[in-house]
Parts: C-alpha cells; sequence; structure tokens
C-alpha cells in the first residue's frame, strides 16, 4: 500500500471523542514495549510517526492515526508491565473494553506478541476477548530479525499453541528493522478493510 497520508488526528479517552466519520478502524494491541509504535512507523514509512519509549506504559489514550482519508490505525495503551496504579489500569482497561465493544468501525483488532517468546497471559486473555466478542484477529509476530530464521516456525507453533489460535485468523512474522511481513500484514488488513461493521462488532 502506498502511503500518502499519515497523521495522527486525536488522542480520545472516551465514545465521544472518536472520530466521527464512517471509516474503518484497525486496532492496535499488546503489552507495552512489545513494539507497536515501530510496527506503526514501519508499516507508514515513518520514523517517528508513533513516539516509541523505553518507558513502558507511554500510551494512556486511544490514539487515532489517519491513512491516505482511508482507514485509521487506533493505538490503544499496552498491557503487562506500565508502573501505573493499579485505579490507572483499571481505567485503561475499561477505556479499551469500551472502545472494542462499541465501536461501529472497528474491523479487526491487530495484536501483536514477540515472536521469540510465549504469549503472555495477558496476550491470552486479549486474544480471548476478542474471540468472545467476534471481533477479526490479526497476529504480528515481531521482532523476528532477533532470533534465527530457522527457529521461525518453531516458535511460531509456541505461539499458536498457546493462543490455541483459530486457523482463520492470520499470523503473521514481522521485523520492524527489515520489513519482513509487511506485505503480509496490509494484504491481511486489506481483508478486512470495507467488511460490513456490523459483521464484526456484535
Amino acid at each position: 500500500m502506498k502511503i500518502t497520508k499519515a497523521e495522527i488526528v486525536v488522542s480520545a479517552v472516551k465514545p465521544e471523542q472518536y472520530p466521527n466519520d464512517q471509516l474503518p478502524h484497525f486496532a492496535l494491541a499488546g503489552r507495552s514495549n512489545v513494539g507497536k509504535s515501530s510496527f506503526i512507523n514501519k508499516m507508514l514509512n515513518r520514523k517517528n510517526l508513533a513516539r516509541t519509549s523505553s518507558k513502558p506504559g507511554k500510551t494512556q489514550t486511544l490514539n487515532f492515526f489517519n491513512i491516505n482519508d482511508q482507514f485509521y490505525f487506533v493505538d490503544v495503551p499496552g498491557y503487562g508491565f506500565a508502573k501505573v496504579s493499579k485505579k490507572e489500569r483499571e481505567a485503561w482497561g475499561k477505556m479499551i473494553e469500551t472502545y472494542l465493544t462499541t465501536s461501529k468501525n472497528l474491523r479487526a483488532v491487530i495484536e501483536i506478541v514477540d515472536i521469540r517468546h510465549q504469549p503472555t497471559e495477558d496476550d491470552k486473555l486479549m486474544y480471548n476477548f476478542c474471540k468472545h466478542y467476534e471481533i477479526p484477529v490479526i497476529i504480528i509476530a515481531t521482532k523476528a530479525d532477533k532470533i534465527p530464521r530457522g527457529k521461525w516456525d518453531k516458535h511460531v507453533k509456541i505461539i499458536k499453541d498457546s493462543l490455541q489460535l483459530d486457523p482463520n485468523d492470520p499470523l503473521i512474522i514481522f521485523s520492524s528493522e527489515t520489513g519482513r511481513g509487511k506485505d503480509d500484514a496490509w494484504a491481511a488488513i486489506q481483508q478486512y478493510m470495507y467488511s460490513d461493521a456490523t459483521d464484526v462488532v456484535k
């Protein structure tokens, strides 16, 4: 996909702040520091559009990125290691849950996991949450450049088994360093781009 426009248009915490057009949304979920910002920047050919940080928990809002005036990437707060209070985590959880279960424009969740490690309990919870609400999921197994290519299949099997991955859900091996998997990720996203939103969020 040729990217001619990519900009953050709003940081929202409640539904009335979401963009009020009807463009498709793709939510990006993953544990803190898994590489969501790097994924966004690589996919959109931008170096610093999504800010990367060594401090987990930097994203505290739903950040809507307008892409080509055709769709949105929605970066949600990372789960897991963020050094925030229990009250803040609960607020984030409610904010994310509200968005995922009420957005009429959500087409799929792009769940990012680290190919080097078995998915965490939080990764499993997110995947199972999406399956419960019948939200399509695209799994991105990032940081593929960090392990030898000969070990990819072994690690992919661990991810599939751990998540009990639905065979219909794409799992894409990805590297933000090399761009490996970028075309496959766009192909998976475009499959859901023009699906009927009423078929996605129940």
